[in-house]
């Protein structure tokens, strides 16, 4: 019998504080054909993201691997967090919807967003288009960015002017003081 090789990244089966109060599920990989595997092992073992942003990243380089669609940023269908939670059992929502803020969020999605015209669901067909609306939102977002970043890079380039010109005032005043001192010191 052949069982596949299950990913190494452990999801915790309640990792959401709300859901404290239930006992605690055993650790769950998701093998390359979609199946959940049981990876009980000591806890020593076991070595799940006790923080929900790193879990998150965790859960995003796993999609990464399985999906082409996060793989190659192409436009998600509305939706594709259903989809997610069918196909990755035991992922919790908060760190399901923080993984795909990230993906969503990045310069290189946002790009892509701004040329599309159809979604795609996770097996890479197409679903729906991508609405004006949709473009034009990531195309505002992407002008935000640029623009906060030149910002940014116009504000450290004054500070550094700024720098510059309080050194060189401090060295002409060193040098002014030192020809006094040399000029007073000689009588």
């Amino acid at each position: 019998m052949n069982v596949p090789k299950p990913i190494t990244t452990v999801v915790n089966a309640v990792s959401d504080p709300r859901s404290a109060a239930e006992p605690a599920a055993a650790p769950l990989a998701v093998a390359a054909g979609g199946a959940a595997v049981n990876t009980a092992a000591p806890a020593a073992a076991v070595d799940a993201p006790s923080n929900p942003s790193q879990a998150a990243r965790a859960a995003l380089k796993q999609f990464q691997q399985e999906f082409v669609v996060f793989r190659d940023c192409m436009p998600l269908a509305i939706g594709i967090d259903k989809q997610l939670m069918t196909r990755v059992p035991g992922l919790s929502r908060r760190v399901l919807r923080m993984a795909l803020g990230m993906h969503t969020n990045s310069l290189r999605y946002l790009k892509t967003m701004e040329k599309a015209t159809v979604r795609f669901d996770l097996d890479g067909n197409t679903t729906d288009e991508v609405t004006d609306v949709h473009r034009t939102h990531a195309s505002q977002i992407l002008r935000e960015r640029f623009k906060k970043g030149a910002e940014q890079k116009k504000a450290q380039l004054e500070a550094a002017k700024a720098q510059r010109e309080a050194e060189q005032a401090a060295a002409i005043r060193a040098e002014k003081l030192n020809q006094l001192t040399a000029k007073f010191s000689r009588q």
